[in-house]
């Protein structure tokens, strides 16, 4: 999960808004992951949706395939490479839920 180092501009303030529009960015230029993966930042859903012929990115707390789960502070930590992606999972600052097959394809799809 080292996407979230070069995907996130360096802003201390990170909303929903610029969230959603950095993973379009990278996410609709990306082969669709066959899923819906879903980041639940502080309860907030942002939806990967790759089960059409293109990867589509919005706000949404809908049902996923896989859910990744972290709080605002760990992403900003990960956004500016403070704290390492595997030790985080492994320390449960990030909670992954669903198709581990799909979690996997985040670093493809991100990188």
């Amino acid at each position: 999960m080292s996407f979230f180092i070069s995907t996130f501009t360096k802003t201390k303030q990170m909303s929903v808004e610029n969230i959603v529009a950095q993973f379009q960015k990278r996410a609709s230029t990306s082969e669709p992951i066959g899923g819906k993966l879903k980041f639940e930042v502080d309860g907030i859903g942002i939806i990967i949706d790759g089960t059409n012929d293109s990867n589509t990115v919005h706000a949404s707390d809908e049902e996923a395939d896989c859910t990744i789960s972290l709080s605002a502070e760990v992403l900003e930590k990960l956004r500016d490479g403070e704290i390492n992606p595997m030790m985080a999972v492994m320390g449960g600052q990030i909670k992954i839920s669903g198709d581990m097959g799909l979690a996997m394809k985040v670093q493809s799809l991100m990188g």
